[in-house]
Formats: C-alpha cells, sequence, structure tokens
C-alpha cells in the first residue's frame, strides 16, 4: 500500500485471485476504530472523479472510505475487460467488506455501503447477502434488468436475442469479445448502452476527470444487464437500515421504481427525493445527495 495526504492505494485479492486496486480514505480526526464505508460506482465507471468526491465527504465525517475499480475496469485485472458482470461484482464487493475489515483503524462491527446507479443495485443485492454489512445508501439504484428488458419493443428484442447469441457463438470460437459503446452522440447509427442524450454529456464531460474510464463495455455486459434484478432481494436488506435517494426526473431508472422498491423494504428505511435527473445528484445536487446519505450513516452506522 501506498499513501498520499490521507488517501492510502490498496490492491483486493478476490477469491479467484484477480486483483482489485483503489484507494482507503483515512476518517478524519479519528483516534480510535471508525466505522467504514464501501463505494461502488455505477455502470462502466472508475474510481477517479465523482465517486472520490462523495468518499472525501463521508471521511471528513468521520468515516473510512474504501473505493476501487471493478473487474475488467480501470487499473484492476480481470480475464475479460470491459466486462460487467453483476453476479461477479456482487462477489468481489464482499471481498472488498472481507480486505476492508482486516485494515488497522477499521471498526468491524460498523460496515456502511453507498452505491449509486448500477452501484446501487449491486450494494442493495451484497447487503441482502452479506450480514456484515450494517446499512445501506442506494443513490438513483438500479433495480430490475427484467423491466427494462420487458420495456423494449419487440423488434429491438429480437435483434438484441439475435446479437447475443452470436456474440456467444463467436467467442465459443475463439474469436474476440464483442464490445459495443456505453454511450453515444448518435445512438440511432452508432448501438450503445446508455441513450439518451444526457448520458452522453454527462459520461463525456466527467472523463475529464477519470482518464483511465473507457466509452467501451462487452455486448455480453448488456446481456448481463437484463438478468440482474436487485429488486427482488430488497426486503431481504433488513434489519439494516437502507437509504434510497431518487431523482424525481430519473430517465434511466425511473422515479416510481425508486419508490415502489422503497415501499417493498421493511424498516428501518427512510426515502429522499431530489427535483433533478439521473445524473445531478454525482454534480448540481451533490451538496443534497452526500449529505442524505453521510447523515444517513452518522446516524445508523
Amino acid at each position: 500500500m501506498t499513501a498520499t495526504e490521507n488517501r492510502t492505494d490498496i490492491s483486493i485479492r478476490t477469491d479467484d485471485g484477480v486483483v482489485l486496486r483503489g484507494w482507503l480514505l483515512a476518517a478524519r480526526g479519528a483516534t480510535s476504530p471508525a466505522p467504514l464505508i464501501l463505494l461502488h460506482n455505477g455502470f462502466g465507471g472508475v474510481k477517479e472523479g465523482h465517486l472520490e468526491k462523495f468518499g472525501r465527504a463521508f471521511a471528513q465525517a468521520g468515516f473510512n472510505v474504501l473505493g476501487y475499480d471493478p473487474r475488467g475496469l480501470g487499473d484492476s485485472g480481470g480475464r475479460v475487460r470491459y466486462e460487467i458482470d453483476p453476479v461477479q461484482y456482487v462477489a468481489d464487493f464482499r471481498d472488498a467488506i472481507t480486505f476492508g475489515i482486516s485494515l488497522p483503524g477499521v471498526d468491524a462491527r460498523r460496515i456502511g455501503v453507498w452505491g449509486s446507479s448500477y452501484g446501487g443495485g449491486i450494494v442493495i443485492q451484497a447487503a441482502a447477502l452479506d450480514a456484515r454489512i450494517s446499512c445501506v445508501a442506494a443513490q438513483v439504484p438500479f433495480l430490475s434488468g427484467g423491466a427494462i428488458w420487458r420495456s423494449l419493443p419487440a423488434e429491438a428484442k429480437a435483434g438484441l436475442t439475435g446479437l447475443f447469441a452470436g456474440e456467444r457463438a463467436s467467442r465459443a470460437a475463439g474469436q474476440p469479445v464483442m464490445t459495443m459503446k456505453v454511450v453515444s452522440r448518435n445512438p440511432q447509427h452508432e448501438p450503445c448502452i446508455l441513450t439518451s442524450p444526457e448520458s452522453y454529456d454527462w459520461c463525456i464531460a466527467a472523463a475529464a476527470d477519470a482518464p483511465n474510464w473507457r466509452n467501451e463495455v462487452t455486448v455480453r455486459s448488456l446481456e448481463m444487464t437484463f438478468g440482474f434484478e436487485p429488486m427482488t432481494y430488497i426486503a431481504a436488506v433488513a434489519p439494516r437500515p437502507l437509504l434510497i435517494v431518487a431523482a424525481e426526473s430519473d430517465a434511466l431508472m425511473p422515479f416510481e421504481g425508486s419508490r415502489g422498491a422503497f415501499m417493498a423494504a421493511a424498516e428501518p428505511k427512510a426515502f429522499v427525493s431530489l427535483p433533478c435527473g439521473h445524473f445531478d445528484p454525482y454534480d448540481v445536487y451533490f451538496e443534497q445527495s452526500s449529505a442524505a446519505a453521510r447523515d444517513w450513516f452518522v446516524q445508523r452506522l
């Protein structure tokens, strides 16, 4: 591990030997073991940029904070680059917890998790499965790939089904992994995962602070996303406290879905709505979104 100011670069070895690289932010002013909050980014996101902004807000409130590049992205290892596998991500996140509670200065009895967008789904599912987690904050969370699939026109489903089958056959034949863009300026002519104009504008602007980010994921990442169902785990998060931060004008993760997830969750729980779109909690509404999560952790963790 190497240290810079209150940030220490760390390496996490997963159960299958892949090395995840990230950082640990030390709790500000801590004189005894302090709680640990683990962060998980959105779809294709890396540890630079806004993730560290949230981490520093939590560290200033007295929490140790751990963030890392998911496998296959940024500085982390992985057999297939740019492959986003939600089941593997949950397993890796639990390995990161194992690493984090072994660190000096960490109170292993007080582990919080924070995730945004796709990462919100990861932390919900991880919390339902891992009793070591004490408190959860999910911001504009991904909840159901199946719901997205069911909303697609029949023609789009048929095209994607053929694409996924062809990609699997190509891999089996030893061909290079097929990839596609995360965002595109013109999704009609250049297929991508996130098709809204605001997705393109935000991702390209955010890349200035995240040089390790690549506008690329495997085709199988999209296929696996349609099978990612954090909503089925929502009731099992309790008795751990759950905070959901939702955006009222969210075009990617509809507000109604977040509200429905909150209603399905058991107590203790809290719901915060922000009058903004999906990406605004990272910047325009950063103060409000980070304060909501920070105060939740202070209160409950």
